[in-house]
């Protein structure tokens, strides 16, 4: 019986931990989306610096856009989080959102390692947990 007990902690601890790995997963894939997203408004601010009285596309939803002229590409909204934006020159913007980019990264690269090891983890104790299924297994059936 007292392998039986061993088996069901180890599975329940090992589905505990694939558990959070499978969490940590998914917001490793939002902090990629993120970091995209972030590498996207530099490309774009990169571009657009300077080119006052050029034509571009303003997304409106719904795969829809306005076809708009750039007036002042000098300054830009950016968001800071928590639902507070501030403008700032194009320069500025391109620092803070790098720092934010930054962050994010080395947050992605904190969590990645955390998954690895989680993910060593159950690979060690899972011959553990097979060897004990084996040997319940052939307790019950003699």
């Amino acid at each position: 019986m007292e392998d039986r007990q061993r088996l069901e902690a180890l599975v329940n601890e090992l589905n505990t931990y694939q558990g959070q790995a499978e969490v940590i997963q998914q917001q490793i894939d939002t902090l990629n989306a993120s970091i995209g997203e972030l590498t996207i408004a530099l490309e774009t601010l990169e571009t657009v610096k300077g080119e006052d009285k050029e034509e571009t596309l303003v997304p409106i939803g719904a795969g829809s856009f306005l076809i708009t002229e750039l007036k002042n590409t000098d300054d830009v909204i950016i968001g800071l989080g928590a639902g507070v934006a501030v403008k700032k020159k194009i320069d500025d913007a391109k620092v803070t959102i790098e720092e934010q980019k930054t962050e994010l990264e080395q947050l992605r690269d904190k969590m990645t390692s955390d998954l690895q090891q989680l993910s060593d983890y159950i690979r060690q104790r899972t011959p553990e947990a097979e060897e004990l299924m084996q040997k319940v297994e052939g307790d019950g059936s003699s």
